[in-house]
């Protein structure tokens, strides 16, 4: 029983953990380099649909 309630506070502990570091993943802020790829394939498709 002991190896049961183990392997549950294990597993929770996993799931606790892997939560907090997706939660700061998606806290963490867009580099400037994304940005200015995004910017620029906005302006090529723009060039691209006139």
């Amino acid at each position: 029983m002991a190896q049961q309630r183990s392997k549950h506070e294990l597993d929770e502990q996993i799931e606790a953990n892997l939560r907090r570091v997706y939660q700061k993943t998606l806290e963490e802020e867009i580099p400037d380099r994304f940005l200015d790829l995004l910017e620029k394939l906005k302006e090529q498709d723009a060039h691209n649909e006139q």
